[in-house]
């Protein structure tokens, strides 16, 4: 397909990227929640541009602003935990991602996922913050060892990174108005984790098969926005995932030996 032949170009030499610097960042962010409540742990640990989607993207700064205080669940507020358990960075070390089970009031109900970005003062801070309600039942307990994306290949300068990615994704688009599954079979990485359903995220090929047999055969995605890292690896996107905009997408891309694919896609 067209798609397929688009996601084939020439990769660099491959980098190993420990994520353990946003795993940190994850850890220290539900803390704050812990200890400060949801608003004001929120606003701690999110860059100014930060979006959530609400239920478009929108502001999160201006969203968790406008709230009142929220109390911490030491004096009786909602009981918010979560933890890592796969996690990516980019070899530039700029652009990474987490993604793990999340409790409420200590049931297991959902699967966040957030993207981090460094600051210029060094400092990581969240740029999108999601998830979805599923089965997070299997995942390993808090303080396991977060799984680590396997390393990516640079590619090109950030604009000609994202610039590419941008236009797979309308390839994306495109090739899923006619056929969402054979879109997402071009454009996945045969180790990806996808998830949108109440089922467990897939994180295997026949998985991810059962996962993306879920959604609609036909859909009109419609591509927002995102970034790739310094260099050229990695890059996050985000869009619509619905004509009506009732359903949304964020996805992870990585560069490789076989181009750009998708590692990681959670339609909300």
């Amino acid at each position: 397909s067209l798609l397929a032949a688009a996601l084939l170009m020439m990769a660099g030499p491959a980098f190993a990227a420990d994520p353990a610097p946003v795993a940190a960042a994850e850890q220290a962010f539900a803390k704050s929640v812990a200890e400060l409540g949801i608003r004001d742990g929120f606003l701690a640990h999110m860059a100014d541009d930060a979006i959530v989607f609400a239920p478009g993207p929108v502001s999160a700064k201006a969203l968790y602003g406008g709230r009142p205080p929220s109390k911490p669940a030491s004096q009786g507020g909602t009981q918010l935990v979560w933890w890592p358990t796969f996690a990516g960075l980019a070899a530039s070390g700029d652009l990474g991602f987490t993604t793990g089970p999340a409790e409420v009031n200590g049931q297991r109900i959902s699967h966040y996922f957030t993207v981090w970005k460094r600051q210029p003062d060094g400092a990581w801070k969240w740029i999108y913050d999601g998830g979805v309600s599923n089965d997070a039942s299997g995942e390993p307990a808090m303080g396991a060892p977060v799984r680590p994306l396997p390393a990516g290949s640079a590619a090109k300068d950030p604009a000609k990174a994202f610039a590419e990615v941008q236009a797979l994704e309308t390839a994306f688009a495109q090739a899923a108005k006619a056929d969402v599954a054979m879109a997402y079979r071009a454009a996945l990485a045969a180790d990806a984790q996808v998830e949108g359903s109440p089922a467990k995220p897939a994180t295997t090929p026949k998985a991810v098969e059962t996962e993306i047999a879920t959604r609609a055969v036909r859909e009109t995605f419609t591509p927002l926005g995102g970034a790739a890292s310094a260099a050229g690896d990695l890059a996050w996107t985000y869009g619509a995932a619905a004509a009506d905009g009732s359903k949304h997408y964020v996805r992870i891309w990585r560069h490789g030996p076989d181009g750009w694919r998708i590692v990681y896609d959670q339609v909300l």
